[in-house]
Protein backbone atom coordinates (compact mmCIF):
# COMPACT_ATOMS: atom_id res chain seq x y z
CA UNK A 1 0.00 0.00 0.00
CA UNK A 2 3.24 2.80 -0.86
CA UNK A 3 3.17 3.13 3.17
CA UNK A 4 -0.35 4.97 3.07
CA UNK A 5 -2.73 4.18 6.58
CA UNK A 6 -5.96 2.80 5.54
CA UNK A 7 -8.54 5.09 7.76
CA UNK A 8 -10.88 2.66 10.11
CA UNK A 9 -13.68 3.53 7.72
CA UNK A 10 -11.44 2.39 4.59
CA UNK A 11 -10.08 -0.93 6.63
CA UNK A 12 -14.04 -1.81 7.24
CA UNK A 13 -15.16 -1.11 3.66
CA UNK A 14 -12.73 -2.73 1.63
CA UNK A 15 -13.02 -5.99 4.57
CA UNK A 16 -16.92 -6.14 3.80
CA UNK A 17 -16.57 -5.61 0.35
CA UNK A 18 -14.31 -8.62 -0.33
CA UNK A 19 -16.23 -11.22 2.10
CA UNK A 20 -19.49 -10.07 0.27
CA UNK A 21 -17.94 -10.83 -3.08
CA UNK A 22 -16.16 -13.72 -1.90
CA UNK A 23 -18.09 -15.55 0.45
CA UNK A 24 -20.43 -17.66 -2.34
CA UNK A 25 -23.59 -17.42 -0.31
CA UNK A 26 -25.96 -14.35 1.12
CA UNK A 27 -26.51 -15.63 4.13
CA UNK A 28 -25.34 -18.23 6.43
CA UNK A 29 -26.53 -21.52 7.34
CA UNK A 30 -29.87 -21.23 9.50
CA UNK A 31 -29.61 -22.63 13.10
CA UNK A 32 -31.45 -23.44 16.25
CA UNK A 33 -31.39 -19.72 17.38
CA UNK A 34 -33.18 -18.96 13.69
CA UNK A 35 -32.12 -17.54 10.51
CA UNK A 36 -28.71 -17.07 9.33
CA UNK A 37 -26.62 -14.12 9.89
CA UNK A 38 -25.99 -12.04 6.40
CA UNK A 39 -22.53 -12.03 5.43
CA UNK A 40 -22.59 -8.18 4.94
CA UNK A 41 -23.73 -7.83 8.36
CA UNK A 42 -21.32 -10.22 10.10
CA UNK A 43 -18.57 -8.58 7.82
CA UNK A 44 -19.94 -5.12 9.24
CA UNK A 45 -19.85 -6.42 12.96
CA UNK A 46 -16.03 -8.51 12.55
CA UNK A 47 -14.15 -5.78 10.32
CA UNK A 48 -13.75 -3.29 13.53
CA UNK A 49 -12.04 -6.25 15.53
CA UNK A 50 -9.58 -7.02 12.51
CA UNK A 51 -8.67 -3.15 12.06
CA UNK A 52 -8.20 -2.92 16.22
CA UNK A 53 -6.38 -6.56 16.66
CA UNK A 54 -4.46 -6.86 13.47
CA UNK A 55 -3.23 -3.59 12.69
CA UNK A 56 0.07 -3.66 11.19
CA UNK A 57 0.14 -7.70 10.92
CA UNK A 58 -2.05 -8.47 7.76
CA UNK A 59 -0.93 -6.73 4.30
CA UNK A 60 -4.74 -5.29 3.61
CA UNK A 61 -8.29 -5.31 3.99
CA UNK A 62 -8.88 -8.16 2.34
CA UNK A 63 -6.01 -10.46 3.77
CA UNK A 64 -7.93 -10.06 6.78
CA UNK A 65 -11.21 -10.69 5.88
CA UNK A 66 -9.66 -14.07 3.78
CA UNK A 67 -7.69 -15.15 6.86
CA UNK A 68 -11.32 -14.78 9.08
CA UNK A 69 -12.66 -16.84 5.99
CA UNK A 70 -10.50 -19.71 6.00
CA UNK A 71 -12.56 -20.64 9.28
CA UNK A 72 -15.99 -20.98 7.85
CA UNK A 73 -16.84 -24.41 7.44
CA UNK A 74 -14.49 -26.14 10.06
Amino acid sequence: MSGQKLTKDEFCARFVAYMVEHAGFEKFDDDEEGPGEAVAEYAAATAPTYFEETLGTCDSPEEAAAADMSYWGE
